[in-house]
Protein backbone atom coordinates (compact mmCIF):
# COMPACT_ATOMS: atom_id res chain seq x y z
CA UNK A 1 0.00 0.00 0.00
CA UNK A 2 1.42 3.69 -0.97
CA UNK A 3 1.28 5.76 1.87
CA UNK A 4 -1.18 8.71 1.42
CA UNK A 5 -0.75 12.21 2.30
CA UNK A 6 -2.35 15.88 1.61
CA UNK A 7 -0.36 19.15 0.76
CA UNK A 8 -2.88 22.08 1.52
CA UNK A 9 -0.77 25.51 0.24
CA UNK A 10 1.31 24.68 -2.52
CA UNK A 11 4.13 27.63 -2.51
CA UNK A 12 7.58 27.09 -2.18
CA UNK A 13 7.61 25.33 0.83
CA UNK A 14 4.13 22.75 0.39
CA UNK A 15 5.27 22.71 -3.28
CA UNK A 16 8.93 21.01 -2.40
CA UNK A 17 7.01 18.81 0.03
CA UNK A 18 4.86 17.75 -2.88
CA UNK A 19 7.66 16.61 -5.30
CA UNK A 20 10.02 15.00 -2.90
CA UNK A 21 6.89 12.95 -1.65
CA UNK A 22 6.06 11.96 -5.25
CA UNK A 23 9.79 11.25 -5.27
CA UNK A 24 9.14 8.67 -2.78
CA UNK A 25 6.72 7.52 -4.21
CA UNK A 26 3.68 8.57 -2.25
CA UNK A 27 -0.02 9.28 -2.99
CA UNK A 28 -0.45 12.89 -3.22
CA UNK A 29 -3.53 15.39 -2.95
CA UNK A 30 -2.19 18.77 -3.75
CA UNK A 31 -4.29 21.55 -2.41
CA UNK A 32 -5.17 25.33 -3.35
CA UNK A 33 -7.05 28.31 -3.56
CA UNK A 34 -4.89 29.52 -6.42
CA UNK A 35 -6.22 27.53 -9.73
CA UNK A 36 -3.29 28.46 -11.09
CA UNK A 37 -1.22 26.68 -8.42
CA UNK A 38 -2.88 23.98 -8.67
CA UNK A 39 -2.65 23.67 -12.84
CA UNK A 40 1.58 24.37 -11.76
CA UNK A 41 1.12 20.33 -9.84
CA UNK A 42 -1.66 18.81 -11.79
CA UNK A 43 0.87 16.98 -13.32
CA UNK A 44 2.86 15.92 -10.58
CA UNK A 45 0.50 15.44 -7.57
CA UNK A 46 -1.80 12.63 -7.99
CA UNK A 47 -4.85 14.59 -7.76
CA UNK A 48 -4.48 18.42 -7.62
CA UNK A 49 -7.35 20.62 -6.44
CA UNK A 50 -8.13 24.15 -6.42
CA UNK A 51 -10.43 24.53 -2.83
CA UNK A 52 -10.79 26.82 -0.16
CA UNK A 53 -9.84 24.95 2.80
CA UNK A 54 -11.35 26.90 5.39
CA UNK A 55 -14.61 25.81 4.23
CA UNK A 56 -15.69 22.56 6.28
CA UNK A 57 -17.87 21.51 3.96
CA UNK A 58 -15.29 21.86 0.81
CA UNK A 59 -12.49 19.46 2.94
CA UNK A 60 -15.36 17.34 3.85
CA UNK A 61 -16.27 16.48 -0.12
CA UNK A 62 -12.49 15.56 -0.55
CA UNK A 63 -12.56 12.70 1.67
CA UNK A 64 -9.72 14.40 3.77
CA UNK A 65 -10.11 12.41 6.70
CA UNK A 66 -9.34 9.22 4.86
CA UNK A 67 -5.71 10.39 4.75
CA UNK A 68 -3.62 9.31 7.15
CA UNK A 69 -1.17 12.53 6.90
CA UNK A 70 -2.10 16.48 6.24
CA UNK A 71 0.36 18.86 5.66
CA UNK A 72 -0.98 22.88 6.02
CA UNK A 73 1.69 24.58 4.47
CA UNK A 74 -0.30 28.13 3.70
CA UNK A 75 1.98 31.34 3.27
CA UNK A 76 1.16 34.32 4.73
CA UNK A 77 -2.57 33.77 5.94
CA UNK A 78 -2.06 32.65 9.19
CA UNK A 79 -5.79 33.00 9.79
CA UNK A 80 -6.91 30.34 6.75
CA UNK A 81 -3.70 28.17 8.26
CA UNK A 82 -5.38 28.04 12.19
CA UNK A 83 -8.70 27.70 10.63
CA UNK A 84 -7.70 25.11 8.30
CA UNK A 85 -5.55 22.83 10.65
CA UNK A 86 -9.39 23.99 13.36
CA UNK A 87 -11.01 22.18 10.23
CA UNK A 88 -9.26 19.18 9.85
CA UNK A 89 -8.74 18.07 13.66
CA UNK A 90 -12.97 18.42 14.19
CA UNK A 91 -13.30 16.44 10.97
CA UNK A 92 -10.39 13.39 12.31
CA UNK A 93 -7.51 14.08 10.53
CA UNK A 94 -5.24 11.55 12.59
CA UNK A 95 -2.08 13.37 11.51
CA UNK A 96 -1.32 17.29 10.77
CA UNK A 97 1.77 18.76 10.18
CA UNK A 98 1.63 22.55 9.78
CA UNK A 99 3.95 25.48 8.63
CA UNK A 100 4.19 28.10 11.33
CA UNK A 101 5.01 31.73 10.25
CA UNK A 102 6.34 32.42 14.00
CA UNK A 103 6.36 32.08 17.52
CA UNK A 104 2.29 33.02 18.23
CA UNK A 105 1.14 31.31 15.38
CA UNK A 106 3.01 28.16 16.88
CA UNK A 107 1.51 28.50 19.98
CA UNK A 108 -1.96 28.54 18.68
CA UNK A 109 -1.60 25.73 16.29
CA UNK A 110 -0.60 23.76 19.18
CA UNK A 111 -2.72 24.75 21.01
CA UNK A 112 -5.85 23.49 19.01
CA UNK A 113 -4.37 20.21 18.55
CA UNK A 114 -1.51 20.17 15.44
CA UNK A 115 0.40 16.91 15.52
CA UNK A 116 3.73 18.87 14.34
CA UNK A 117 4.56 22.45 13.80
CA UNK A 118 7.81 23.68 11.53
CA UNK A 119 9.52 26.48 10.96
CA UNK A 120 11.31 25.80 7.20
CA UNK A 121 13.04 29.44 6.85
CA UNK A 122 14.04 29.61 10.92
CA UNK A 123 15.64 26.35 10.99
CA UNK A 124 17.12 26.12 7.42
CA UNK A 125 18.60 29.80 9.07
CA UNK A 126 19.74 27.60 12.08
CA UNK A 127 20.99 25.14 9.63
CA UNK A 128 22.91 27.66 7.37
CA UNK A 129 24.35 29.18 10.53
CA UNK A 130 25.63 26.08 11.79
CA UNK A 131 27.29 24.96 8.37
CA UNK A 132 29.06 28.81 8.19
CA UNK A 133 30.38 28.98 11.31
CA UNK A 134 31.83 25.33 11.35
CA UNK A 135 34.22 24.00 8.62
CA UNK A 136 33.06 20.58 9.87
CA UNK A 137 30.00 20.39 10.54
CA UNK A 138 28.36 19.06 7.15
CA UNK A 139 24.59 19.02 7.74
CA UNK A 140 22.83 20.05 11.04
CA UNK A 141 19.09 18.87 11.99
CA UNK A 142 17.26 20.48 15.05
CA UNK A 143 15.44 17.89 17.26
CA UNK A 144 14.40 19.76 19.69
CA UNK A 145 15.27 23.54 22.03
CA UNK A 146 18.46 22.10 23.24
CA UNK A 147 19.25 18.54 21.43
CA UNK A 148 20.52 17.95 17.34
CA UNK A 149 21.77 15.83 15.36
CA UNK A 150 24.76 17.05 13.20
CA UNK A 151 27.04 14.98 10.33
CA UNK A 152 30.71 16.05 11.08
CA UNK A 153 33.72 14.89 8.76
CA UNK A 154 36.50 13.66 10.46
CA UNK A 155 40.14 15.32 10.41
CA UNK A 156 43.38 14.31 11.11
CA UNK A 157 42.67 14.93 15.02
CA UNK A 158 40.58 11.65 14.99
CA UNK A 159 41.83 9.56 12.03
CA UNK A 160 43.21 6.49 13.22
CA UNK A 161 41.67 6.21 16.57
CA UNK A 162 39.07 4.09 17.72
CA UNK A 163 36.00 4.91 19.33
CA UNK A 164 36.89 3.65 22.45
CA UNK A 165 40.44 5.15 22.35
CA UNK A 166 38.53 8.78 21.83
CA UNK A 167 35.82 8.27 24.69
CA UNK A 168 33.71 10.65 23.02
CA UNK A 169 30.63 9.78 25.33
CA UNK A 170 32.43 10.20 29.04
CA UNK A 171 34.33 13.40 27.64
CA UNK A 172 31.84 15.17 25.39
CA UNK A 173 28.51 13.88 26.31
CA UNK A 174 27.26 13.07 22.99
CA UNK A 175 27.17 10.10 20.86
CA UNK A 176 28.10 8.80 17.30
CA UNK A 177 25.21 6.84 15.97
CA UNK A 178 26.42 6.30 12.63
CA UNK A 179 29.70 7.06 10.36
CA UNK A 180 29.25 7.07 6.53
CA UNK A 181 32.26 6.03 4.91
CA UNK A 182 32.12 6.50 0.79
CA UNK A 183 29.16 4.75 0.04
CA UNK A 184 28.80 2.80 3.84
CA UNK A 185 27.00 3.43 6.28
CA UNK A 186 28.64 1.77 9.48
CA UNK A 187 25.03 2.27 11.86
CA UNK A 188 25.97 1.74 16.03
CA UNK A 189 29.48 1.28 15.07
CA UNK A 190 31.54 -1.06 17.69
CA UNK A 191 33.71 0.68 20.41
CA UNK A 192 36.72 -0.92 18.57
CA UNK A 193 35.91 0.66 15.45
CA UNK A 194 38.66 3.05 14.31
CA UNK A 195 38.13 6.24 12.64
CA UNK A 196 39.48 7.14 9.17
CA UNK A 197 40.03 10.18 7.62
CA UNK A 198 36.88 12.04 6.26
CA UNK A 199 34.47 9.58 7.71
CA UNK A 200 31.09 11.43 8.52
CA UNK A 201 30.56 11.01 11.83
CA UNK A 202 26.68 11.10 12.72
CA UNK A 203 26.54 12.56 16.28
CA UNK A 204 23.81 13.21 18.61
CA UNK A 205 23.56 15.04 21.44
CA UNK A 206 22.69 18.73 23.19
CA UNK A 207 23.53 21.62 21.20
CA UNK A 208 26.25 22.46 24.05
CA UNK A 209 27.91 19.32 23.97
CA UNK A 210 28.16 18.74 20.52
CA UNK A 211 29.80 22.48 20.27
CA UNK A 212 31.99 21.37 22.88
CA UNK A 213 32.91 18.67 21.08
CA UNK A 214 33.55 20.57 17.82
CA UNK A 215 35.44 23.27 19.09
CA UNK A 216 38.23 21.07 21.34
CA UNK A 217 38.21 17.62 19.27
CA UNK A 218 38.24 18.99 15.59
CA UNK A 219 40.43 21.63 16.09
Amino acid sequence: MKKEFVVIGLGRFGGSIVNELVELDADVMAIDISQEKVDEFAQIATQAVAADTTDESALRSLGIRNFEHVVVAIGENIQASILTTLILKEIGVKRITVKAQNDYHEKVLRKIGADQVVHPERDMGKRIANNMVSNNILDYLELSDEYSIVEIQANEKLAGYTLIDLDIRAKYGVNIVAIKRASQILVSPAAIEEIELNDILIVIGSDLDIHRFEKKALH
